[in-house]
């Protein structure tokens, strides 16, 4: 028996969609589809002249993709076990990755409330992977660039959603049992470099069925009774179901896959208010997409270049791999549906318990000094960071603007040139220690107005009886995957024959991608990603290793912290100006609906209203249905529902509209039915900001199965 919670958080204010940061006049055309009581298609084309650029949304790095509304919330569910004499902490976000920043913040809070309960060696913090989730929480300067910079009102309500989930989970600890199983998800992931994966040894490679992970894993946790009372489920595969062209927040498949399941166990309740949490977890995803057809050039339909993943006409940009469904909400609905269903099939049937002690051991390590013996006669170092051309090339999942293509070996005169006059070249040592890849940014060697990469990283492995998860701080590729599972299992079938070890990716830093030696050779986009240079997979082996051996010996506490990571305050740099004032036409009011709802529907709705900056933590929408046994109304969606989805467009003249579509599904109870938006708009008084919050309404409507009575 074993003392463990789970506990899932809404990541507060995580949905700051409106600080104004470039006064750039671009005029965009929005065409909005719905269906109106008769089911006939309307579509309705308004031009707007936008002002202000939002939040970057964080993983494409694209600096179209700022965020404008919502699709689905973001949570943070924390699981805490506990054996009665060690604590482990696991918490899997909806965020892309977790940043050095944001870790040392959360370390820090959990410091102040709870002293030394709870470490930087028994906390893992896992980020799903969403491409659609805010950026800003980072302090190294490559990512302040591609996110606008270091961004307060992004990364506190990180810290604290984060920190709040585990506060629930801590305050409700009790008795319980925890059980394990493992299956396979065949229809759900694609290898996007395959290419890359080709170039691993033969040998190796004919002892696996395929060139993806597709195992699994599931830890299931009930109470004494059996009543079961939450899951975490690790799987190999990028969250980029919802593609770069997005701007809404969205938590992606792997946020779709936890709200089906946190809707199938917590019957009648709104998301995120139920007890049951379902934790979908990231793993070795480095070169696994989702978009299961594969890549297509778009302006021919026919497949881009197999080597460098380019098209005739187009280059990169054109080349794009698509999903299994329509568009990209219905291939996020079809990944996610699938792999909620094997976590679901494979809940209901875990029966074997996981026992033994719990176990958790941290390293900070730099990376750009890791020395390797391979054997008697020769040794392997990493090197000081660096990205190659291949990095600027993108991915299928998302392609690169300029004439970079994936496979680069050598470099271009040209964007070596400009980037010698910009940033300078790199160093004869680094070339070297990089070879073969071309270096574009050598970012180890550049450090204003802060470093641009990290060089002190995280390694941890926490182990929960019979299972060992391994905190990896990147994005791992599936053969680099195995090998590390592979490593570290060798010592723990000492101790416990039958330990199963998982991946969970994405953790505590983020450090862009680690591939094989082999793979590194071929320098498509992970290869040339993978910034400590070709041994960094083996600088990895030999650090987990060490921290498996010393769990496995029982000699943890003689394990070296290592050196502390640094904690930046001066030089933090932000490029968004603060929200401006809201403004309305003349005669109307925040709030005021401007396309009304038709009197009965059967499938989707859209409500248009006039509204203002949208800064403030609070719910948005809402869609009610009207009680009459009570003569109250009952909220039964809300923004957090796949079902709502929330566009928030900045007008002309410092003036918003919001638009709020309802998916109606055919499990919507025939009633009468209104949708709320909430918000609050900013005013001055005097240098003094003033906010007030507002609210319209739709008018009463009903929906119904037929239109003929």
């Amino acid at each position: 028996k074993r003392m463990w919670v789970v506990q899932r958080s809404s990541i507060k204010h995580v949905l700051c969609l409106v600080v104004k940061c470039v006064l750039t006049k671009l005029w965009f055309i929005f065409v909005f589809v719905f269906f109106n009581s008769n089911r006939s298609e309307i579509k309705l084309t308004v031009l707007i002249n936008v002002d202000a650029l939002l939040y970057l949304q964080m993983g494409y790095a694209n600096p179209q993709q700022k965020a404008a509304g919502i699709h689905t919330r973001l949570y943070s569910r924390a699981f805490i076990i506990d054996d009665g004499n060690r604590t482990v902490v696991f918490v899997t976000a909806d965020i892309g990755m977790v940043s050095q920043r944001l870790r040392l913040e959360v370390l820090r809070a959990l410091k102040e409330k709870y002293g030394n309960l709870y470490r930087q060696d028994n906390v893992v913090l896992s980020g799903t992977h969403t491409h659609c989730g805010l950026a800003g929480y980072f302090q190294y300067t490559l990512f302040m660039i591609t996110s606008n910079g270091y961004i307060k009102s992004s990364i506190q309500p990180l810290v604290n959603g984060i920190v709040k989930s585990i506060d629930i989970a801590h305050s409700n600890k009790r008795p319980g049992r925890i059980y394990r199983n493992k299956g396979e998800l065949d229809d759900s992931s694609i290898n996007r470099s395959p290419h890359s994966y080709l170039n691993n040894p033969e040998d190796e490679r004919n002892r696996y069925k395929w060139n993806t992970d597709k195992q699994v894993l599931v830890l299931k946790f009930t109470d004494l009774d059996g009543d079961g009372i939450g899951m975490i489920s690790w799987f190999a595969v990028h969250a980029v179901s919802m593609n770069y062209t997005n701007r809404m927040v969205s938590s992606d498949n792997m946020g779709y896959a936890s709200y089906l399941l946190e809707k199938d166990k917590n019957h009648g309740a709104l998301p995120g208010q139920g007890s049951f949490v379902a934790g979908f977890s990231s793993s070795n995803l480095g070169d696994v997409t989702p978009n299961t057809r594969g890549p297509h050039c778009v302006n021919s339909g026919l497949p881009c270049d197999y080597l460098n993943s380019s098209c005739p006409v187009g280059g990169t940009k054109e080349c794009k791999a698509f999903g299994p469904g329509e568009d990209m909400f219905d291939s996020t609905k079809i990944i996610g549906h699938s792999i909620y269903m094997k976590a679901k099939e494979l809940y209901a049937n875990a029966v074997e318990e996981v026992t033994g002690p719990i176990h958790a051991a941290h390293q900070w390590v730099n990376m750009t000094d890791v020395t390797v013996q391979i054997n008697e006669t020769h040794t392997v170092s990493t090197c000081k960071p660096a990205l190659g051309h291949s990095f600027a090339a993108g991915t299928t999942d998302g392609g690169g603007d300029l004439n970079f293509t994936q496979g680069a070996v050598e470099g271009d005169p040209f964007w070596d040139g400009i980037r010698d006059a910009l940033l300078g070249p790199p160093s004869n040592q680094t070339k070297e220690c990089h070879h073969p890849k071309p270096i574009l940014f050598s970012t180890g060697e550049m450090n204003w107005p802060l470093p641009w990469h990290p060089q002190i990283v995280d390694v941890q492995i926490v182990t929960i009886g019979s299972v060992a998860v391994i905190a990896v701080p990147g994005e791992m590729t599936t053969m680099s995957g195995r090998r590390l599972r592979k490593a570290v299992k060798e010592y723990f079938c000492f101790i416990i024959t039958d330990t199963e070890v998982v991946i969970a990716g994405l953790s505590n830093i983020y450090t862009h991608y680690i591939t094989t030696y082999e793979e590194y050779q071929v320098q498509r986009y992970e290869g040339a990603s993978t910034i400590y240079g070709p041994h960094t997979l083996t600088a990895y082996l030999h650090k987990y290793r060490s921290l498996a051996r010393a769990i496995a010996q029982d000699r943890v506490s003689e394990l070296p912290a290592g050196p502390e990571p640094p904690f930046f305050t001066k030089n933090l740099f932000n490029l968004m100006a603060a929200a401006a004032v809201d403004k309305k036409p003349d005669n109307s009011s925040f709030g005021d609906v401007l396309e009304q709802v038709y009197p009965v529907y059967r499938q989707v709705r859209r409500l248009r209203s006039q509204g203002a900056t949208q800064f403030i933590n609070t719910t948005f929408v809402t869609v009610e249905v009207y009680d009459n046994r009570t003569e109250t109304w009952e909220v039964v969606y809300t923004d957090a529902s796949w079902e709502t989805r929330f566009h928030w467009l900045k007008g002309s003249n410092q003036q918003s509209n919001a638009t709020i579509e309802w998916h109606i599904p055919p499990t919507a109870a025939h009633g009468t039915y209104r949708i709320q938006h909430f918000g609050h708009y900013k005013q001055m008084k005097g240098l003094r900001p003033i906010i007030t919050k507002y609210q319209g309404s739709s008018d009463v409507f009903r929906v119904t199965d037929s239109f003929y009575y």
